[in-house]
């Protein structure tokens, strides 16, 4: 996966797929009801469900320590797939958190009782 693009994201939703050439897609616009948030949505969500499964079947292979050179090498690169689908979606949902009220010094004053020092 390329790195999201800090100046982009501020702006938008980082989508849970790529474009064609590998680069990172984003939702400009939005209120986050539209098809393409939805649809991102439940792509989400089977990243992270599939990701549940995944971890499931990494566990049972390495309990069982009969595994192939081959399977483990299949396990790897599943996991690592897995995992940059799961970081994708964090680094989305993330990026769409409020900012804490210390990021703004007069909201985090004023929620305080306090007045701002002159």
């Amino acid at each position: 996966m390329t790195e999201p693009d800090r100046g982009l994201m501020d702006g938008g939703r980082l989508l849970p797929w790529s474009s064609p050439e590998g680069k990172p897609c984003y939702l400009l616009a939005g209120d986050g009801t539209g098809y393409v948030s939805r649809m991102a949505d439940r792509v989400e969500a089977e990243q992270l469900d599939s990701a549940a499964l995944l971890i499931e079947e990494a566990r049972q292979v390495l309990r069982e320590r009969t595994w192939t050179p081959g399977e483990i090498h299949l396990l790897a690169t599943d996991l690592t797939t897995s995992l940059s689908n799961v970081r994708r979606v964090a680094v989305s949902r993330g990026a769409r958190l409020p900012a804490p009220a210390e990021d703004f010094p007069d909201r985090a004053i004023a929620e305080r009782g306090g007045a701002r020092p002159a």
